[in-house]
């Protein structure tokens, strides 16, 4: 087996976990290792740091599959990885039929990600050193979880940067385009074939369930109270409007919700089950609205769901101008107002607003533009968060940190004239372990903050 030696003016950042050796952190090499094969990674003073599979043509040299000195990415080596995978996502999401089953770097398998949707398995290899393998890791998947099928989504451009085209395609057995999961307790399809990345994000099934306390509570804002009152079944606690009129609507105690970014409508159904009285689901792209629509229909919460196709910073700023607009109409006192001039959007408010995009910075150079990205989405969504509401906002960019998210939000709340209460912060769930010191691991931020003016 080829060895490589470090510099020795270099951060120790292999010693302190990080599996990934830059190809400017190589001093010299023993030996003549192929593209793909095993290299023992050695300090510069001879020192075995861990052993990784190599590849000259990219600049993340070597990925480490451990400290250990592996020689070989062999069906058995495949299976004995998947089996720890397996038992960790059983202790920690337990009875849970679809889960990210393996997670790369974090799972000690770099450039590999498999995500189980019920009985089917969607893989995602990112790598040259995985590429090279896939017909024994498929077989060891085979063997471990026994899908009815295998479907790879290695349609990404990452790939280019290791040497490779991407590609997607059936692996094993059969696959539909479409798998239902449940997430939950809710009924959800899943575009295993079409959709964002391998079809659906796992990462934020804990942070969705975290919506829970948002959703009940808002009856008494529209003077709504429960009495005891006789009925043909005896006394009953009935809620009451301010005419003292039974209100028979089941959900008169729920939230009003918008979602933006629904991708498959996954906050929006859990609003929905948690008691949400009304949720405005909306999302740019015309599949996705569909997507989201069946998946709302499946879960019976139609009733309660209206769907909007628009560019979310387009429809909030809109809003926004709306209020504004009305706003300046009740304060012109006795001066004279043109209402031939029609408002440009209704002004809606919500009791919650959920703001989950995709990522704004792909890189480091985008740093400053999705900054200003993150403070516009998120000043104009508080500003029509209903007094004493609440903002549930996240960034899923990894060059984004979790101070210099907070950050931005907090200029955003200064600029809106409002003040914010963080009642929750929180990252991936625990299907997506991360390695402490890879920070690269730390790309999910989630918040749950409290609306009220200044």
């Amino acid at each position: 087996m080829a060895s490589i030696f470090l510099h020795k003016a270099r951060k120790k950042r292999i010693e302190e976990g990080h599996p990934w050796v830059y190809r400017s952190e190589i001093e010299r090499m023993e030996g003549e290792p192929s593209p793909g094969d095993i290299v023992t990674v050695m300090s510069h003073h001879g020192k075995v740091l861990g052993s990784g599979y190599y590849n000259p043509k990219s600049q993340l040299t070597v990925r480490l599959l451990g400290a250990g000195a592996e020689t070989e990415m062999d069906e058995a080596f495949f299976e004995k990885r998947f089996r720890r995978c397996l038992a960790h996502r059983t202790r920690f999401v337990p009875g849970a039929d679809s889960c990210r089953m393996v997670y790369g770097e974090a799972d000690f398998l770099p450039g590999l990600i498999v995500d189980k949707f019920a009985d089917v398995l969607v893989v995602q290899i990112l790598t040259l050193g995985m590429d090279l393998h896939r017909e024994a890791l498929v077989r060891a998947l085979v063997t471990v979880f026994q899908p009815k099928g295998i479907y790879e989504r290695s349609d990404v451009s990452v790939r280019e940067l290791e040497g490779l085209e991407e590609r997607t395609g059936l692996l094993y057995g059969e696959c539909p385009d479409m798998v239902q999961i449940t997430e939950n307790g809710l009924k959800i399809e899943v575009d295993i074939r079409n959709g964002q990345k391998t079809g659906y994000f796992f990462d934020q099934r804990e942070n969705r369930a975290a919506i829970q306390p948002l959703m009940l509570g808002w009856g008494a804002r529209s003077g709504i109270h429960v009495e005891e009152r006789e009925t043909e079944e005896g006394l009953r606690s009935l809620p009451v409007n301010a005419s003292g009129k039974t209100v028979t609507f089941p959900y008169w105690d729920g939230a009003t919700v918008l979602e933006c970014f629904a991708h498959t409508g996954s906050f929006t159904l859990h609003a929905c089950q948690y008691g949400a009285k009304k949720v405005t689901c909306l999302d740019v792209s015309e599949h996705a609205v569909t997507s989201a629509r069946r998946n709302v229909e499946l879960n019976g919460f139609e009733d309660r769901v209206e769907f909007v196709t628009a560019d979310a910073f387009d429809y909030l700023r809109a809003q926004v101008q709306g209020l504004n607009d009305r706003k300046d109409r009740g304060q012109a006192g006795g001066k004279k107002v043109d209402t031939s001039k029609k408002l440009v959007a209704e002004g809606r408010t919500w009791d919650v607003v959920i703001l989950d995009p995709p990522a704004f910075a792909k890189n480091r150079r985008s740093i400053p533009g999705a900054c200003r990205g993150y403070k516009d989405i998120n000043l104009h969504g508080m500003k029509l968060v209903n007094e004493g509401g609440y903002l549930v906002t996240a960034s899923c960019s990894y060059h984004i940190s979790a101070e210099l998210f907070l950050s931005t939000i907090q200029e955003a709340a200064v600029d809106a004239g409002k003040r914010l209460r963080l009642i929750e912060f929180r990252a991936a769930g625990k299907d997506h372990p991360r390695i402490l010191g890879v920070d690269e691991g730390n790309y999910l931020k989630y918040a749950i903050f409290e609306v009220t003016s200044r």
